[in-house]
Order: structure tokens, then sequence, then C-alpha cells
């Protein structure tokens, strides 16, 4: 059964949307190229201490961090490092979610670290605007199915990939909460959206092949072709008339 949130429960999540955008926006200053992934670990524990929250990540099914960080062909789950250095060129996934209240907000985005590849340019805008057709499914009576199938779309129309495996997901009370929301669908398939719901939609999307596999850490996806990878990802509320964005920056 797809959880469906209470007006007080929305009230909850807005506010801890609102708190999760702030700290994102402190850790995107800190990108540059020098720094450590580590570094910005560390920052992360500092303003989820700064705003009374708690990580969503850290203990989830063991992860040892506050934040994901995701360079180039790592896709998502990447374990911050003082080994991780920044560099001209890197392009690097930021993944954060808080608990605020007892409810839980998620998001993600990937900048560039200074001048970047025209390639990696074209793939970071691509991933963006997957993300905005998506959201123009979300909407009372359409279905998981209508969100998937758009991403795939727009994705695959422009020579990028999309990974089976990992999806988005709904979420609430817990990190991962039904239903899953894969990139790759059927229109018309799959649940429908009701008001109330709140989900994370999060392209992920390949320069080459869609094929992943996990290193030896036990959890930084990387691409199998080491080409370059891409996540954004919101926290979305169905409501009567289409979607409110609670992570919005």
């Amino acid at each position: 059964m797809i959880p469906v949130k209470t007006e007080k429960e929305v009230k909850i999540m807005k506010k801890g949307g609102r708190i999760l955008v702030k700290i994102m926006k402190e850790l995107m200053k800190n990108i540059k190229p020098g720094i450590c992934t580590e570094d910005l670990n560390q920052l992360t524990e500092k303003l989820i201490y700064k705003y009374k929250v708690l990580s969503s990540f850290k203990g989830f099914k063991g992860f040892p961090a506050n934040l994901c960080i995701s360079v180039n062909e790592e896709l998502v789950h990447g374990l911050p490092s003082k080994e991780r250095i920044l560099k001209k060129g890197d392009i690097v996934t930021l993944d954060l979610g808080i608990e605020y209240r007892g409810y839980h907000t998620d998001m993600a985005i990937t900048v560039g670290v200074g001048k970047i590849t025209p390639q990696a340019k074209k793939l970071i805008e691509v991933t963006k605007k997957a993300l905005k057709e998506a959201l123009k499914e979300v909407k009372p009576g359409k279905t998981i199915g209508d969100i998937s199938s758009a991403i795939q779309k727009y994705v695959e129309a422009r020579g990028f990939s999309l990974n089976q495996q990992l999806t988005g997901h709904g979420i609430g009370k817990e990190t991962h909460e039904p239903p899953l929301i894969p990139n790759i669908g059927q229109p018309n398939s799959g649940p429908k959206l009701i008001s109330g719901m709140t989900l994370c939609l999060e392209p992920m999307v390949n320069v080459g092949a869609p094929k992943v596999r996990t290193l030896s850490d036990g959890w930084t996806v990387v691409t199998v072709d080491k080409n370059l990878s891409c996540h954004f990802e919101y926290t979305v509320l169905v409501t009567k008339r289409g979607y409110k964005i609670l992570t919005k920056i």
C-alpha cells in the first residue's frame, strides 16, 4: 500500500524540505578544486547539527556517511574519502536525505567542478530536463509508468542511457517507501497517483552503456564502461491539481 500524507504530515515535510535545500546550497558553495569529499561529508554533519535534524543516510542499511558523493563515472552511493580530491573538469553528485520531526526528504544534484567538457554539460542538462519532463506527469490519475516513460523517452532520444535496476521511490516516515519509480517504463502502467503521495523522482543517466556495478566498498555504484553519469532528485508532493516540489533548489 502506498502511504498518503495528511495535511499535518505534509506541513512537516515541507519544512524539512526547506531545511534540506539550505544545507545543499551550503554544500554546493564548497564544491571546488582541491577539496576532498570527506571534508564535504564533515561539513554536512555540522550543518545537520546546526539545523537540528538527522541524517537519513548515516546508518541506513549500514551506510557509514551523512552524504553520498559520486564523482564522474560514479552514479550513486559514492563514499566520502580523504583520498578523493576534486579537480577541475570533474562532475560531482551530492545526494542527501534528512529526517525532520520523524519525516524524511531527499534530493540530489550534479554540478561541474570548474570548467567541464561539452559532453559533461550536455549530460547534466539532459538529466535536469528529464526530471522536468517527469514532473509534467505528476498529477492525480496519472501512473508511475507515465513518469517512467517520460524520463526514458526524453533521455534515450538524446543518445544517453538509463539503468533499469536503480529507481526512485516513495518517502515519508521511512527513507524508502512504496512505490518504486523506475526510469524506464510504459505509459498507463503501475500504481495510479493520488493527492497526498510523496515521491522521490530521480533520473540517473549514463553517457555510455546502462550497465553498472558496485565497487568493493559495497556501496559505490559505477558505470561498467567508466563513462560519465549524472543524477538529479527532487522530493515531490502530489497535489489535487498537480505537484509541489518540496526540495526545489
